[in-house]
């Protein structure tokens, strides 16, 4: 059963430690999310997409909290979001494979091309039955540090907000 709507209209900064463990579904393909980012655009956060206001690309990220937002970096890579609050976002950065994944999954472009995310699925909403996220077993031990590759967004590259299961082996390097 998928998330409630509600698990996602809360904090971003709470969505993105509670997300550690729970299971990302695309059909048959499940993985136990392992890392967690969390972007703040309205706040301010220079790293965000929505830092400078809504646009045609981030558009999904002012919309419903629950909705997938995936984007296309570096003009090879998808990288899949979690949307919260307005303008807010939770970058799934890494999953362990539970059940039916080929491939490595630690890290963004690695996990969406593992499970076979695209643009296509930018704006699904995750309370439905194509991708969606799902109650796991929350890790025992949560460690916290800087976001990865956001050197540019000056102060806001420091901010403490990437989580992830601080035993897994699956985070990413």
């Amino acid at each position: 059963m998928p998330l409630p709507r509600r698990f996602y209209d809360r904090d971003t900064l709470l969505v993105a430690r509670e997300l550690l463990g729970a299971h990302l579904v695309r059909g048959k393909r499940i993985g136990r999310i392992v890392e967690t980012e969390a972007y703040l655009g309205p706040a301010g956060d220079r790293a965000a997409h929505t830092f400078r206001g809504p646009t045609p690309r981030n558009a999904v990220m002012f919309g419903p909290p629950g909705h997938a937002y995936v984007f296309f970096v570096y003009g090879m890579h998808f990288c899949f979001n979690v949307v919260t609050q307005p303008g807010c976002a939770v970058l799934i950065r890494a999953i362990e494979p539970v059940e039916k994944i080929d491939g490595r999954t630690c890290g963004p472009a690695l996990l969406c091309r593992a499970l076979g995310i695209t643009r296509e699925l930018n704006g699904v909403d995750l309370c439905g039955k194509n991708l969606f996220l799902k109650r796991g077993t929350p890790p025992s031990r949560i460690k916290t540090t800087p976001r990865i590759g956001v050197d540019y967004a000056g102060a806001w590259a420091k901010k403490p907000w990437r989580f992830f299961d601080g035993e897994s082996e699956c985070v990413s390097r």
